[in-house]
């Protein structure tokens, strides 16, 4: 790990999913292939994460790629979310996690009773340096 860019790589993940949102994408991934959110702004289920199938939402220049979620026996799940509403997320670890009830948006747990949320904490002061978000040495 001596290149320029493996320096460069942020260690820190934006994103990770509870034990409880990791079994729920299982199942959904066996019904649905591969799978992908887009973090709602507002629209349709408040600020819900939705989950697609991938290729069934398409995100353009306007969309930022958050990471994806490692769940045992799926291919990873990227998260994405429009590069505006990023602006005030920025500083922010996102959590997808699971509850019962029904959302009222088109995402493909909402048959299930179950509704995907986000749960958020602010980054500490070393993650915030290595993505970047603050100087070294401050």
């Amino acid at each position: 790990m001596n290149s320029a860019r493996d320096a460069a790589t942020p260690r820190t993940a934006r994103v990770a999913a509870t034990p409880a949102a990791g079994e729920l994408l299982r199942s959904l991934a066996a019904r649905h292939g591969p799978l992908m959110f887009h973090q709602s702004g507002g629209c349709c289920d408040g600020s819900s994460p939705m989950c697609y199938p991938v290729g069934m939402f398409r995100t353009g220049p306007g969309d930022v790629l958050l990471g994806a979620l490692d769940v045992d026996g799926i291919d990873p799940v990227e998260v994405y979310m429009s590069r505006a509403q990023f602006e005030y997320w920025k500083y922010t670890h996102l959590t997808i996690d699971v509850v019962d009830g029904r959302g009222a948006g088109f995402s493909l747990e909402v048959p299930e009773g179950k509704r995907f949320l986000t749960r958020s904490r602010m980054l500490s002061d070393d993650e915030l340096v290595d993505l970047g978000l603050v100087p070294q040495g401050r």
